[in-house]
């Protein structure tokens, strides 16, 4: 194994970089602080009624993912811990009255005003993501943790942890409740694998925003990303041009338990109702950027491999 890694570490090297449209990747000198007066490359944090510093944390004492540095020195980048507990209400332009009660949100916005960049053509999201030991996620719920979000509330793509809701709640948690699933926008699964503890789950995903087609890539720990199927899929129900395009958020939003107490109207409005416990609960991110697939698409270490064709 240690052969084969430096005989390819040539390649590594000799590899030349996919040109980086966003970074997000949390630099050494960064503190917390950012999340609080967004003054760099995050732009909001969806969060509950305390500081957004007090929802994310910058956690030096977990090393972040090992792609995005060289076989022999890792990157020098600070993962990003986000959390939620029973105080994770949104209140939506900070009217009571629209108070998210049926959710608990912590999410980053790492991307927004740059879509015109970043959603033309076609583009690579990339991110890392970590479970967390102590706080772990409640799998009787749905979690969606990475998504691109247009202003109707779809999802470009998304990655989607836990139990799917449903009304009426049939039998929690569900059979692949502990699987990270890229959802389409019609929530088809394009790519699901188990959500191993103790392992950086890396995953790219790349959109083609004229054709409507995503493709994935995945990879765990050391491994470079490499593609899941063989093309691209159709992202169906996606839109074309401005109104498909949207924010970039990683974080944690948890879904409710439809309440038995509920009227079926009352039980699926999932925004402002449900059941929800106040347990705290983290997910850990590294390696997230944006880039063009101009050239390829990063696979680690500096190693370009080809983007997925239609």
């Amino acid at each position: 194994m240690l052969l084969s890694l430096i005989s390819g570490a040539a390649i590594f090297v000799a590899a030349t970089a996919t040109p980086v449209l966003y970074d997000g990747r949390a630099a050494p000198n960064l503190t917390e602080s950012t999340f609080n007066d967004l003054s760099g490359q995050y732009v909001y944090v969806v969060k509950g009624s305390k500081n957004a510093s007090d929802y994310v944390d910058l956690t030096k004492s977990i090393p972040p993912t090992p792609l995005w540095g060289s076989l022999f020195k890792p990157r020098a980048e600070q993962t990003i811990s986000v959390s939620i507990d029973n105080s994770s209400v949104f209140v939506p332009g900070g009217n009571a009255a629209n108070s998210q009660y049926g959710f608990r949100r912590t999410e980053v916005i790492a991307q927004s005003r740059n879509r015109t960049i970043l959603e033309t053509g076609k583009t690579v999201f990339h991110w890392s993501i970590l479970r967390d030991n102590r706080h772990d996620l409640n799998y009787k719920h749905e979690y969606q943790v990475v998504f691109i979000e247009p202003n109707d509330g779809s999802h470009v793509f998304g990655l989607q942890i836990g139990s799917p809701f449903t009304y009426p709640t049939g039998r929690l948690p569900v059979a692949n409740a502990q699987s990270l699933r890229i959802l389409a926008h019609d929530l088809t699964v394009v790519f699901e694998t188990p959500f191993t503890r103790n392992d950086w789950h890396n995953f790219a995903v790349q959109v083609d925003w004229d054709a409507l087609t995503l493709g994935v890539y995945y990879s765990k720990n050391w491994s470079p990303l490499a593609p899941t199927s063989r093309k691209t899929v159709p992202d169906t129900g996606a839109v074309a041009g401005p109104d498909g395009q949207g924010d970039f958020h990683f974080g944690v939003l948890k879904l409710p338990i439809a309440s038995p107490r509920d009227t079926s109207e009352q039980a699926t409005d999932v925004v402002h109702r449900g059941i929800q416990e106040g347990t705290l609960e983290t997910l850990h991110y590294s390696g997230v950027f944006v880039e063009s697939t101009a050239g390829g698409v990063s696979a680690g270490y500096g190693l370009k491999i080809p983007a997925l064709k239609n």
